[in-house]
């Protein structure tokens, strides 16, 4: 099958679900201008799975917006630097069960089905070209370009959305329900130690969050502070460019092993995660975050295939300052000196964080508010996160704030402990999307929830115009009784 067979597909097979139907939502009004139902913030694999399963629902009066260049959505082709997917290629995502949509078929209309066996993980490239093409074949309505600054409570039941068009404040647009669909960053902020940050000139380092251009980096020594995974694909990445040395610095004196996502996804803990009691739920979070997810083993072994790679266990970072050539790192195992540093340290979740949300965020309720943590377990980074409805609805710290968060959805990573990994790791996205879409589509139904049942009682358009006569009651009774 070519391409172009696969894109008459898939066109076929959405017309057999009915896809693209009349709308059903109530159009709403704004004195200043047009009212979507739902605005989607992020253009990435999140954003473009919600507009698809909006659509068929039959809500159609979306908008996608995306401060990115159209292509470069997402991490994939900006601070990804990995070069596969960590996800088995076996699991489905953003294609809602729609068989022509899956990558796979994506994949084998081009390259054939004999070669998917020998296919071992999905290519980062690869799979960016594949929402480029998700994106078209669904004629999705997304802007890019289009920064979100701020979120605007309205009188009228809806937002007033404050966006920025190439780097300019533009119209507001408005919505009666907003996703932040912002991925891993978008419920916080990528986090830098203080150590490093505040010691430290902004030209001596850089978060692997960021645009790095590694190749001003060739011939240079660099330290990478972090165990993780992303810390290997920057090393990997590094080296790949030119860097004659690239030392990763990991606090635990052996590497971690356990990848809890690959239970979760067998077990139920993805689809179901959201029926846990809170108690449940916290105790899960912590003992993910404790193990978080090590580098896959073809990554480690390419790291280690390096004669420029060095690692160091048991080797946290105690002190950080500048020196002439670059940066001193100060561990209990010596002291190094680097041309750059790499910080692998993750993100700090805290609606607080976000300009967007400042008119919103001391409403919002957080973990700690709801749910109190035993001493012996209790974690200030997992009370930070909001607390969320099961379909990733923003909550208030009480009634005041109720009427603020209506129509607010997080579905990026700080829905974690509320939701689990549905709308943060791509094995949860075809459980999470549909608990979101169908909370969207719920919420809209009942606002509107009196005007539609007036219309239903209301409704008298005949559709029987069949015609029964005394006449013809008569010959039929006649011939019943066999005259």
């Amino acid at each position: 099958m070519s391409l172009e067979a696969l894109n008459e597909q898939v066109k076929r097979d959405l017309s057999y679900l009915n896809f693209g139907g009349p709308d059903w939502v109530r159009p709403h009004k704004h004195p200043e201008g047009h009212v979507y139902d739902v605005i989607i913030v992020g253009g990435g694999q999140s954003g473009l799975a919600a507009a698809f399963g909006l659509l068929r629902e039959r809500i159609s009066n979306i908008l996608l917006i995306d401060e990115n260049p159209e292509g470069q959505e997402g991490p994939w082709d900006t601070y990804a630097r990995m070069e596969t997917l960590r996800t088995p290629k076996h699991l489905t995502s953003v294609d809602l069960g729609i068989p022509s949509l899956t990558y796979r078929s994506w994949w084998e209309a081009q390259f054939g089905a004999k070669g998917w066996e020998e296919v071992d993980k999905i290519p980062r490239g690869d799979w960016m070209n594949y929402l480029k093409w998700y994106r078209s074949i669904l004629n999705l309505p997304l802007i890019n370009n289009m920064k979100l600054s701020l979120i605007e409570p309205e009188a009228y039941g809806m937002y007033r959305v404050h966006v920025e068009r190439n780097g300019y404040p533009s119209s507001p647009l408005f919505a009666r329900k907003v996703i932040l669909a912002t991925g891993i960053q978008g419920g916080g902020e990528w986090h830098v130690p203080s150590m490093i940050s505040d010691k430290l000139p902004r030209s001596l380092y850089a978060h692997t969050s960021e645009r790095i251009d590694y190749n001003k980096l060739k011939g240079k020594k660099i330290g990478i502070l972090g165990g993780g995974a992303s810390a290997f694909d920057n090393a990997n990445y590094a080296l790949s460019k030119g860097v004659s040395e690239a030392h990763v610095f990991v606090r635990r004196e052996k590497m971690q092993r356990i990848n809890p996502i690959r239970q979760m996804e067998v077990s139920g803990m993805i689809e179901r995660f959201h029926s846990l009691p809170d108690s449940d739920k916290y105790d899960a979070i912590n003992h993910f975050f404790k193990h978080n997810q090590p580098p896959t083993n073809d990554t480690f072994n390419r790291a280690c295939s390096w004669s420029g790679f060095h690692l160091h266990l048991g080797s946290p970072w105690l002190d950080v300052e500048s020196s002439d050539i670059g940066a001193v790192v100060t561990t209990p195992k010596g002291q190094f000196s680097f041309d750059y540093l790499i910080i692998s340290t993750g993100l700090v979740t805290d609606p607080a964080l976000r300009p967007e949300l400042k008119l919103v965020e001391n409403s919002i309720a957080r973990w700690g508010d709801k749910y109190k943590a035993p001493a012996e377990c209790a974690n200030p980074l997992l009370d930070a996160h909001p607390y969320l409805t099961p379909g990733f609805g923003l909550l208030s710290r009480d009634d005041k704030g109720k009427k603020s968060l209506h129509g607010l959805f997080a579905f990026n990573y700080s829905a974690l402990i509320s939701c689990g990994i549905a709308a943060s790791a791509l094995s949860g996205m075809r459980f999470g999307i549909p608990k979101l879409v169908t909370t969207v589509a719920d919420q809209l139904f009942l606002d509107d929830r009196e005007e539609i049942l007036e219309d239903f009682f209301s409704y008298n358009e005949e559709e029987f115009t069949g015609e029964w006569s005394k006449q013809e009651e008569n010959i039929d009774l006649e011939a019943l009784q066999g005259k």
